[in-house]
């Protein structure tokens, strides 16, 4: 195959540019991926051996079919192409001296840094029970993001809470060295600042490669930016691939000035606009550009495609979030009956807590779906649980791992035992790994004790010694030694049977990882399991609909989408209507979902929503008033709201208060007397029935609440519906 075979001209200026700097601008569904893979190729086919060509992606997934699809264009492999944090672990590996670690170091997810930081709070005496602690790891991501050290950060605390942060960043940067553990921030953090400071690392790196690629450059922050920069410096070959449409993580230290600012850092690059989309029909496209050309902060270019015209978007308001669940259950299925599979369709939300309405109208629905942002394989607890061992048998400083197995399965070490060692750790200001190699020395603790923690030390001792490869034999010498799988088997418990299931899965994993990569070993099995994210995990053969946050939609597309609560205080969110740019990235977040949709986009909204334990009225949001008239179809009695226009750039102030009234609760749709149910025998075993025009006849078995409240139970053929006795319309009741 011809590696230009199938480009669009723009496509193929940006793959066959030569050295020098490049700005490939690609708008939504253009091709992007097509591009940087066919440009690999192009320089691998062109003489620049293919182990001095370095890729960078934003998920493992995308680096795999990437190599796969290079080796396929070329014929041969060997080009660098991975995730910012899988190459920066690569690069550490490389020097472990320069990060004064005794042993190889561990990597931790943000399950291990919260328990660290859990017990951080613990030994400092602070409630480690709330939410504070994941707060305080978030301030401390975001720190390190900035490239913000632990006395940086001292020095700019002002409230209790910023010097608390502050005071257990000291601690946590403390603990992580004496566990020879780096956390997903310290990996970008340690190689930009070892590539800035260190001139044999810089210079062994910079000469390492010819051509550097950077996807998705508008979601670098700090030091991934300083990090493609030092990279470069020396050839100036980077290409940056991206759309600042299309920057939604501020949140976790994006900066889209990356992007926006490219040419002044690189004056002499060639820039590239990809504008036309491969994905969607012309009525979302306009749509979404209606909504995204009110931002300021971007690069202006034109989006159009040889698409069909398709059908206008369709603007569905219902009268409260939980029929705006059932309305999504009731397009699904009209999309089955019109050809569809699950698999076609997607649900995206703001936030997690949309989801409760969502699962329970599809699971009355008897719709199959699979929650994208669900605990995954290696975070589920007895697989993480083995996965500390192999850590320990790795890197036998890592007091996070050696605290979560130390009575995992039970050994007769409890609570006060752990407390003790803990404390003599930190009166020692020494780890709990070496604490427990001393646990003679701990006050307090008894002999019997002592026996039990010298067991589990003796244990980790015999199991270090196991080879490192095959790692499925490690995970089975784990398993021997420990009898973890053992106590899951003989357990009555039936969710033991399951979590059963998930260790023998485990070993059926380290058996496939040996198969795919016969030389590595257990470090490399390890950085794998690490560094694995949500959209890595997505199943591309599930047969069901995908329910997923807009952030986690970045990068997929689907025949048919759904964006559930669409209006003021989701999208956009409340915190966000403080600033401008705030808001526009609120707009840029609604256009990623809007842009998902390849043939059919469905923007749902509600006239009332539940909040705090109240129904309180809601509005539908600004991002709907920007689409174009002719590329919407609106449905619900309260569509004259979307028929007025939007100021070019709406902000309001957090606190502000409405300057007019709020105004009074709306008008049902419908009629109903209450007397009709009020009157029934439900109680007393009388049947009141009804023929709802989507469940079909049902008969309703149990009521509660009362008036304007009124909630019943309604048995449709085996489904149970729960429905709000104010919109069933009487001519419903038979």
């Amino acid at each position: 195959m011809d590696i230009l075979d199938g480009l669009t001209d723009s496509q193929k200026e940006a793959v066959t540019h030569g050295d020098g700097p490049l700005l490939v601008v690609a708008g939504a569904g253009s091709g992007k991926t097509r591009v940087i893979t066919r440009r690999v190729a192009y320089l691998a086919a062109n003489g620049i051996p293919p182990y001095r060509i370095l890729a960078i992606t934003f998920t493992n997934k995308a680096a795999d079919e990437m190599k796969a699809r290079v080796a396929d264009l070329v014929g041969a492999g060997g080009a660098w192409v991975s995730t910012f944090h899988s190459m920066c672990a690569r690069m550490l590996r490389r020097f472990p001296e320069r990060l004064g670690f005794d042993h190889p170091f561990t990597i931790y997810d943000r399950t291990d840094s919260l328990a660290c930081v859990k017990q951080i709070f613990r030994d400092l005496d602070l409630d480690a029970s709330g939410k504070e602690p994941a707060s305080v790891l978030n301030k401390i991501g975001q720190a390190k993001n900035r490239m913000e050290s632990p006395q940086a950060m001292e020095k700019s605390a002002y409230y209790p809470g910023e010097k608390r942060a502050a005071r257990v960043y000291r601690r946590y940067e403390r603990a992580l060295r004496q566990n020879n553990a780096l956390d997903f921030d310290d990996l970008l953090l340690r190689t930009a600042t070892l590539l800035s400071e260190d001139e044999e690392f810089r210079s062994f790196w910079q000469t390492r490669f010819d051509h550097v690629l950077i996807d998705e450059y508008q979601d670098t922050n700090r030091p991934q930016y300083l990090i493609a920069r030092k990279l470069s410096e020396g050839h100036k070959n980077i290409c940056a691939t991206g759309d600042p449409d299309q920057s939604i993580y501020a949140w976790r230290g994006a900066d889209i000035r990356n992007i926006l600012d490219f040419q002044d850092d690189y004056p002499d690059a060639k820039v590239v606009k990809l504008e036309e989309n491969f994905r969607s029909t012309k009525m979302i496209l306009q749509a979404a550009s209606g909504v995204i050309d009110k931002n300021r902060a971007r690069i202006e270019r034109g989006l159009w495609t040889h698409n069909p015209e398709g059908k206008p978007v369709e603007v569905v308001e219902s009268e409260s979030d939980w029929a705006e669940a059932d309305a999504i259950a009731d397009r699904i299925r009209e999309n089955l009956d019109g050809g569809r599979s699950y698999g076609d369709m997607a649900v995206f939300y703001r936030t997690h807590a949309q989801t409760r309405a969502l699962e329970r109208s599809l699971g009355d629905a008897g719709i199959p779906y699979q929650i994208l942002d669900a605990v995954e394989f290696y975070n589920r607890q007895e697989v993480k649980d083995i996965v500390a061992y192999l850590k320990l048998i790795q890197n036998p400083a890592d007091g996070v791992s050696l605290l979560r197995v130390i009575n995992r399965p039970r050994r007769g070490i409890g609570r006060t035992t752990v407390g003790r060692l803990s404390d003599f750790a930190d009166a020692e200001r020494i780890g709990v790994a070496e604490a427990v190699e001393r646990c003679d020395e701990v006050p307090g603790l008894r002999s019997r004790a002592v026996g039990k923690v010298r067991e589990f030390a003796d244990m980790l001792r015999t199991l270090r010694e196991v080879p490192r490869s095959p790692v499925a034999g490690v995970v089975r010498a784990v398993l021997d030694a420990t009898g973890y799988l053992d106590q899951l088997q003989k357990s009555r418990d039936i969710e033991d049977e399951a979590r059963a299931e998930n260790v023998r899965e485990l070993v059926n994993a380290a058996a496939e990882f040996n198969e795919s990569y016969p030389q590595a070993d257990l470090d490399a099995f390890l950085e794998q399991v690490s560094l694995v994210s949500d959209p890595d995990a997505l199943d591309d053969e599930s047969e069901s609909v995908l329910l997923m946050t807009l952030h986690s939609a970045k990068g997929l597309e689907f025949p048919v989408v759904f964006i559930a609560g669409v209006q003021e205080g989701l999208l956009p969110h409340s915190h966000s209507d403080a600033e401008a740019d705030e808001i526009e990235e609120e707009r840029r977040l609604c256009y990623v979902g809007m842009t998902r949709a390849k043939e059919q986009l469905y923007l749902h909204c509600a006239t009332e929503r539940f909040v705090f334990g109240q129904h309180e009225p809601a509005d539908p949001s600004r991002f709907l008033l920007e689409i174009p008239d002719k590329a919407k179809k609106e449905h619900g009695t309260y569509s004259r709201l979307f028929s007025s226009p939007a100021p070019r750039y709406p902000t309001r102030p957090k606190k502000q208060t409405r300057k007019t009234p709020r105004p009074a609760p709306r008008q049902r749709t419908v009629e109903y007397d209450p007397d009709i149910i009020e009157q029934s025998r439900v109680e007393s075993g009388g049947e009141v029935r009804m023929r709802h025009p989507t469940f079909g006849e049902g008969r309703v078995v149990s009521k509660s609440g009362s008036g304007d409240r009124t909630r019943l139970v309604v048995d449709f053929g085996g489904q149970r519906k729960h429905l709000m006795l104010k919109f069933v319309r009487p001519d419903w009741l038979i």
